[in-house]
């Protein structure tokens, strides 16, 4: 399964605008839109981090390509914010619809699985011993880029791949607690034996049953990932062994 993790950088718009607080500010006081600054990815199982900027002439024909290429994209809030962005992007220019993938949309287990004082990406990766972003981000980088100067580029890109690395590090540590994750043993190819639908591993413990109006069915603990998951085989008077499993 190619599992991408992707983070991207936007301009911000500009505006006419008389105030400084709550300005409703309509169209005709809108000079110009903002666009994808750059963004980086990195595939699952890979060292290189990718990146491309605005001002590569491949750099939206060369995220198509690698999300055509991916099932799944992890991202940090990208269901809401990264993904339309792109695909407005991708509209503009004139480019299809990429191939379906599934989204592992991080910050929506941090959400609903966790209670943090913030759930921005920075406090959770730096309260969880995983990393920080990189630091001197202010407003003045996102102008310095707009106005394409090369240092604030190079601030620019560090910045977003860290994110990035950021992204996937933390997509391993909570990975126990991803719900809906696709499910690894449907796009592997497998032995007949019980693999972990997260992350495939062979490294199973039967952990009881679990009870549902369907029916009963076997609990199992992976040993690699921490995941939780039952059978998807209801047992018999006969306890007939579960080859199947689901998260």
């Amino acid at each position: 399964m190619r599992i991408l993790t992707l983070d991207i950088e936007t301009s911000p718009n500009k505006t006419y605008t008389w105030g400084m607080f709550k300005q409703n500010i309509s169209l005709n006081q809108l000079i110009e839109s903002g666009e994808i600054l750059c963004w980086a990815s990195k595939w699952k199982g890979e060292k290189k981090v990718h990146s491309r900027a605005r001002y590569d002439v491949d750099h939206l024909s060369f995220l198509h390509e690698q999300l055509s290429e991916a099932d799944a994209v992890i991202h940090y809030n990208g269901a809401k914010f990264d993904i339309p962005w792109i695909q407005g992007q991708f509209l503009l220019a004139g480019l299809p619809p990429t191939a379906p993938f599934k989204q592992i949309d991080l910050l929506r287990t941090v959400r609903s699985q966790f209670r943090f004082p913030s759930n921005k990406l920075d406090y959770v990766a730096n309260a969880l011993g995983i990393g920080k972003k990189t630091k001197g981000m202010g407003m003045e980088i996102w102008l310095g880029c707009m106005e394409d100067d090369p240092k604030s580029w190079a601030k620019m890109i560090k910045y977003n791949k860290q994110d990035v690395r950021l992204t996937e590090d933390l997509y391993f540590r909570i990975l126990p607690w991803i719900k809906n994750h696709p499910n690894m043993s449907l796009y592997e190819e497998n032995d007949h034996g019980l693999h972990c639908p997260t992350c495939n591993s062979t490294s199973i413990i039967a952990r009881g049953n679990f009870q549902t109006n369907a029916g009963l069915y076997k609990r199992y603990s992976c040993k690699s990932c921490n995941k939780w998951f039952r059978g998807t085989t209801t047992l018999d008077m006969r306890n007939k062994e579960d080859k199947t499993a689901s998260v």
